[in-house]
């Protein structure tokens, strides 16, 4: 049910003999994986902008706003993303990516008619559930299509989709925010639609199309497992194949290589607070620290964001390719320099004293982030065990999820318990930043060298 699977065969030169998809058909996978991405990135920066909006009309405390972005988002995915991308292992990865692509529609859509709280926080868990196995699917569908030559560049061009949502996110998000702030409520039957709520309901159709799209791609044939691959019982009985869905062997090829696996998980981690928890407050620090409205702040982002990530990407490009013509540990000495840059720019953006110096630093934080995210995740891609790819990226993805999502809520919490006053929320940013983000960047320098010495061993099996 996986698809056809290749072999592969050493040359003379060490490199692996296989026959690739067209550059066609791999380049139009990636554009509809981009287009996805998009749209997944879009949902969580508009939302974001949404965030006051939400907490006046709900009656929510700067916790339960925080849960709601975050912690709501992942209840959900820890029981059920694990096992999903299970699925993005033994069946065809377009449908697992095209399906996921349409309950996420379904669900931002339907978050649009939540009348309560708690009907909100049911509809952030869903649509985390929904899209849980998108990354895994979209990296191993990515990894089985472009040779490993390409591979970084294909990663590289992957993050078009984090661009556009990120830039277009703020730039449209506040725009529509200003559009439907003089909109009054809507009855529909039962049903009480505030003007924000609209914006919700029209974005899911873009998803139910892009998953239709996924139809028109084609699926590249899998890699046969390495002789040394971890692998599960054949004749497996329920009890057994029901752990191998969860995770299980999945896991262990993780903890088989500790020292590899470990110090890139844990940074991920760590770093996800500022790539989420931070992200989502970006929008309220600069409403409560400089008075700014949604339609300035999402103009300003939208340019800044759209410079920095260009900038990011060059830099990410060049940098890591000029590393691999020295180092085998390239992508992850990068990602090392880049997650010290991402540091340094948060801290000093929360610092700032004014509103476009603030902004400014975060566009820098912006650039280091997606500098280091190419060579980060093929970094990951390089080294999984290819026949369980898809959850041992499931795994990594859930740490930058659940501390993204913890983040938000931890920034929340502190504010309310030890800073209080709202215009006094950098604060609360900036102490999670400054305990976080220095121990990320520490453990991804501790993962270079670890990580080296597996892309030698593989080297060497011709893999």
């Amino acid at each position: 049910m996986a698809g056809v699977v290749a072999t592969a065969n050493p040359d003379a030169n060490g490199m692996v003999e296989r026959d690739w998809p067209s550059s066609g058909a791999a380049y139009w996978a990636l554009f509809v994986i981009v287009l996805a991405t998009f749209l997944t990135f879009f949902d969580a920066i508009t939302f974001s902008m949404l965030a006051e909006r939400i907490k006046r009309d709900f009656g929510l405390t700067d916790s339960q706003l925080g849960f709601l972005a975050g912690p709501a988002s992942i209840i959900c995915y820890f029981f059920v993303g694990i096992p999903l991308a299970r699925l993005a292992d033994i069946y065809p990865r377009k449908y697992v990516l095209g399906g996921g692509a349409a309950l996420v529609g379904v669900i931002i859509a339907l978050g649009g008619l939540a009348q309560s709280f708690g009907q909100f926080v049911g509809s952030r868990v869903f649509l985390a559930a929904g899209g849980s196995a998108h990354a895994p699917s979209a990296y191993s569908l990515l990894a089985d299509a472009f040779p490993p030559k390409k591979l970084t560049r294909a990663f590289a061009l992957l993050q078009f989709g984090f661009i556009g949502g990120t830039t277009l996110g703020p730039l449209i998000g506040g725009m529509l925010v200003m559009m439907t702030a003089p909109w009054g409520p809507t009855q529909l039957g039962p049903l009480t639609i505030l003007g924000w709520q609209w914006i919700l309901i029209f974005m899911g159709i873009p998803s139910l199309l892009v998953g239709l799209l996924f139809l028109t791609v084609k699926e590249p044939p899998r890699l046969a497992p390495a002789a040394d691959a971890p692998k599960a019982p054949q004749s497996a009985g329920f009890g057994r194949s029901l752990l191998t869905f969860m995770g299980f062997d999945a896991f262990r090829a993780i903890n088989a290589k500790p020292r590899v696996y470990y110090p890139l998980f844990g940074a991920l981690a760590l770093s996800a607070v500022e790539s989420f928890g931070l992200q989502f407050w970006r929008v309220p620090f600069m409403v409560r620290s400089f008075g700014w409205n949604e339609g300035q702040i999402g103009a300003a982002l939208g340019a800044t964001v759209l410079v920095a990530s260009l900038s990011g990407l060059l830099l990410g490009g060049v940098f890591s390719e000029w590393l691999s013509r020295r180092y085998k540990d390239a992508n992850v000495r990068a990602a090392t320099c880049c997650f010290a840059g991402t540091t340094v720019s948060t801290i000093a953006a929360l610092l700032m004293p004014t509103a476009w110096g603030s902004m400014i630093m975060f566009g820098v934080a912006a650039m280091f982030g997606i500098a280091g995210a190419v060579p980060q995740n093929a970094a990951v891609q390089r080294v999984a065990p290819n026949e369980m790819r898809g959850q041992v990226t499931a795994f990594y993805l859930f740490m930058f999820t659940f501390f993204g999502a913890m983040g938000s809520y931890v920034v929340g919490k502190v504010q309310d318990l030890l800073f209080v006053d709202p215009t006094q929320l950098w604060k609360s940013m900036l102490l999670t930043a400054c305990v976080l983000l220095p121990l990320a960047t520490f453990l991804m320098f501790r993962a270079i060298k670890p990580y080296r010495e597996e892309v030698e061993r593989l080297e060497a099996l011709g893999r």
